[in-house]
């Protein structure tokens, strides 16, 4: 397969910064595998890092089986968080930052030590991890229409956005992570729910399918980073005027967004 990886790298580049978004990748190359998906990803991380941002984190997408059959895969998809993706809790969001935004409610884990896989496991996640914190991603794709198949929002560092922490970080010891509460609500009307149980079981197996997948590209999950373990409901997209709050409960507390 002639695959450029330079070449849909700077595709994806210019979508962000022009506001425009490409046709897929799978349009041009139908048999574009997931492997080198991940390296058009991993090359336009490296560029942006090479431009003075820095990785503070990764997320996991694809984590619900219904959207896993949807794509027609068997496995959650990961990307890159930049420094830059992080907006404040009950911020406001530019249009003008985003091309086709969608919101997420998930669970954030932070990390006190590294995940190197192989063969990592949920206790070790748990013992690994600082606190857990309510967390809103705002999805983006830089392909139109959101016209994609898993290779293509692999490429696009599966389809990410931005991201928002809420304020209550809770130490895994006083909260049963498949047993989390989610409720979304959209400029305060109630839009859907979802618990921890939707994302693999436990969101902490989705960290740990991470640091496991992680291994297979030379890279791991890096104490103080931030890891979004997957949508607790479905994504809603969002247009300017638009107040999203996820409510996860007394003890994780909300965290909100707003888009001007």
């Amino acid at each position: 397969m002639n695959v450029s990886i330079t070449d849909w790298s700077a595709r994806f580049l210019k979508a962000e910064k022009t506001g425009m978004g490409i046709s897929a990748p799978t349009s041009e190359i139908p048999d574009l595998d997931v492997e080198d998906a991940y390296q058009i990803q991993l090359e336009t991380i490296r560029r942006k890092t090479q431009a003075g941002l820095l990785v503070s984190g990764k997320k996991i997408g694809l984590t619900s089986k219904a959207m896993q059959e949807v794509l027609g895969v068997d496995e959650p998809d990961y990307g890159h968080l930049l420094d830059a993706m992080k907006m404040e809790n009950d911020g406001c969001i530019s249009s003008l930052r985003l091309i086709q935004p969608k919101v997420e409610a998930e669970v954030a884990f932070i990390l006190r030590k590294d995940l190197h896989g192989p063969n990592i496991t949920v206790d070790d996640v748990i013992e690994a991890t600082d606190y857990v914190v309510a967390s809103v991603e705002v999805v983006d794709s830089r392909v139109k229409d959101w016209e994609i198949k898993l290779s293509d929002t692999v490429a696009d560092n599966a389809s990410s956005g931005l991201y928002i922490l809420g304020d209550n970080k809770i130490h895994l010891s006083e909260i049963d992570l498949p047993s989390i509460q989610m409720s979304l609500y959209k400029n305060g009307e109630f839009i859907n729910q979802g618990t921890g149980e939707a994302v693999l079981g436990n969101p902490a197996t989705c960290v740990a399918w991470l640091a496991n997948k992680l291994h297979r590209f030379k890279g791991s999950l890096n104490a103080g980073e931030v890891i979004l373990s997957g949508a607790l409901s479905a994504a809603i997209e969002a247009k300017p005027g638009d107040r999203f709050t996820a409510d996860f409960g007394e003890k994780l507390g909300r965290v909100s967004v707003n888009f001007e």
